[in-house]
Parts: C-alpha cells; sequence; structure tokens
C-alpha cells in the first residue's frame, strides 16, 4: 500500500463549505482507503491505497464530497513520497526560522499548470514576496506586515484561479509529511 495526501480546496473557511472532518474520515474508509487521518479542519486527508491512480482517487473523492457533503470542491490526490521530493527540493529561502515570513507552498490543481497560475498573477512583488516553481507547485514567501501590498496575496483568492490551485502553509505541508 502507498501513501496519499488529498487536498481539498476551500472548506471550513469563513462558515462556507462546512465539512466535519470525522464524517470526512468515515467516507474515505467507506472508498476503501485504509490508514484514513486528517489534519487540522482545512480538508487534508491522508490515507494508504493500493490504487496508483491519483487521477481515479481524485474522481472518486470529489463525487463522494459532491454526494455526501452537496459540495463541488476541488480535490488534489498527491503522494506522500511525492510531498516528500517537493520538500526535499525548496528553495534556500523558503521555510527557515524568520517569524516576520510567511511561507506558504502553491499546490496546482490539473488540468491546469504551473504556467496558468503564473501568467494570470503575474510577477512577485520585489522585496515583498518570493516564488519559485518547482514540478506543480510553487514554493511562495511574503513579509508577513506587508501580505496586503503583495501581488500574489489578493490574487490567489481571486474567482478566476481560485478552483486552479489550493495553498498549504510550510508548516502544514511538514506536519502532513510525517502523518
Amino acid at each position: 500500500m502507498k501513501r496519499y495526501v488529498a487536498l481539498l480546496r476551500g472548506i471550513n473557511i469563513s462558515g462556507k463549505n462546512k465539512v466535519p472532518m470525522s464524517e470526512l474520515k468515515k467516507c474515505f474508509e467507506k472508498l476503501a482507503f485504509e490508514e484514513v487521518k486528517t489534519y487540522l479542519n482545512s480538508g487534508n486527508v491522508i490515507f494508504s491505497s493500493n490504487e496508483d491512480n491519483t487521477e481515479k482517487m481524485t474522481a472518486q473523492i470529489q463525487m463522494m464530497i459532491h454526494n455526501q457533503f452537496d459540495l463541488d470542491i476541488a480535490v488534489l490526490v498527491i503522494s506522500k513520497e511525492m510531498l516528500e521530493d517537493i520538500l526535499q527540493s525548496a528553495p534556500d529561502w523558503w521555510d527557515n526560522d524568520n517569524k516576520e515570513i510567511y511561507d506558504n507552498l502553491i499546490f496546482i490543481i490539473p488540468p491546469a499548470k504551473s504556467s496558468d497560475v503564473y501568467s494570470e498573477i503575474g510577477e512577485p512583488k520585489k522585496g515583498l514576496e518570493k516564488i519559485e516553481g518547482y514540478k506543480e507547485v510553487i514554493f511562495w514567501s511574503f513579509s508577513r506586515k506587508d501580505y496586503q501590498k503583495t501581488n500574489w496575496w489578493s490574487k490567489t483568492a481571486s474567482a478566476g484561479i481560485g478552483t486552479k490551485l489550493t495553498i498549504r502553509t510550510a508548516n502544514t505541508v511538514r506536519k502532513i509529511v510525517q502523518m
């Protein structure tokens, strides 16, 4: 069996798209996924499966969420092995101990590509934020005190780009890999 992570986009945010994690866990188990764990209330599900087709698993999970919770949300399934590779490939400036900087990992949800995200959002504002792509993720860091001045902050939440990505903090990604 192989370990996977399902990242659900936009659930349990400001009282919208409510999905209880205990119920979500049970639904994953009904799909025959094993060793199911959730992390935080923001849609991080870690599980094991003999299936090796992430597209097929994604479709199963999206259908289950639609049927069980009446929500049509984007889901990204990624192997834990791939997530470990991503973290090992992080740029030196990402996820350090500087508490004034906020580090995020942007996951691109297929069929979107990193190039789609770059072309819609544009360049980061120098001195306020940094980005670097790796495979179909983007490492993104910005100044906590100046986040509203960044180019990427408001645009990653916009309706046009929002369904093409899901974002997790560096700390969240590290914790998921440890589970």
